[in-house]
């Protein structure tokens, strides 16, 4: 039970603070369209992790709820991967980062629908339609930057050496993802053939022999995550039991 509990957790915390992160260009989009759309993806991911808390706290009992288990825990409990914690940098990092984590979560989440978990299985199975989207708009986003005007292929050409090292540790499994869950690893090699091809065609080029860091899915963060918490979680510690 706690392998999957912590499988869960680890599912609705990286959805959790990648809505955070987008939300963050919530009025400061390039343009109107683009400013709704990623705020759009951020109510998308904030859903999922909704339903992943909502049965994470089933699971735990106890007066655990959806809320706090995102507001009343701290960085070294949360799981989510390094990836997602990373600052949205300029237009070309975040809508890079999203491209990176959306194909992985759309693989991810095919093979999970599959799962004998009944519930895990419905949640992925449900979030799979608003994923395809997210993968080709950020994909649409990344090939019209990278072979774009120079400047905007120098920006994903940074982008790229600022978010790269994160993605290896997604395929990396934890060891909860080894008691329950996807075996992550068998999707690597179908990651990297969907993103090499979305580069090409963005004539970017996939880095080779990086250092990937890991950590996030056991509570090792980068310094990033702390202040994304302090700012989720000020009304309800400042408040405690608040409720609108």
């Amino acid at each position: 039970m706690s392998f999957l509990i912590d499988y869960t957790l680890h599912l609705a915390d990286s959805n959790l603070i990648l809505a955070q992160r987008n939300a963050e260009w919530c009025g400061h989009g390039p343009i109107l369209e683009q400013d709704i759309a990623i705020t759009n993806i951020s109510l998308d991911l904030l859903g999922q992790s909704r339903n992943m808390y909502q049965y994470a706290a089933t699971l735990m009992g106890n007066g655990a709820t959806e809320d706090t288990l995102a507001y009343l825990r701290t960085e070294r409990e949360f799981k989510n991967c390094l990836l997602v914690e990373q600052p949205n940098g300029d237009w070309g990092q975040t809508v890079l980062r999203q491209f990176l984590y959306s194909t992985f979560q759309q693989l991810l989440y095919q093979q999970l629908q599959k799962n004998t978990d009944e519930q895990l299985a419905a949640i992925a199975a449900k979030a799979l339609k608003e994923i395809a989207y997210h993968v080709r708009w950020s994909s649409e986003w990344v090939i019209r930057l990278g072979d774009g005007t120079v400047e905007s292929h120098q920006r994903m050409l940074h982008a790229i050496d600022e978010l790269w090292r994160y993605t290896g540790e997604m395929f990396i499994p934890a060891d909860y993802e080894n008691s329950f869950g996807v075996n992550v690893t068998a999707l690597k090699d179908e990651w990297m053939q969907k993103v090499t091809s979305v580069f090409e065609e963005a004539t970017l080029p996939i880095p080779e022999k990086i250092f990937m860091q890991t950590g996030g899915k056991t509570g090792v963060h980068t310094e990033h995550l702390g202040y994304i918490l302090t700012e989720l979680q000020y009304l309800q510690r400042a408040y405690p039991g608040a409720e609108w």
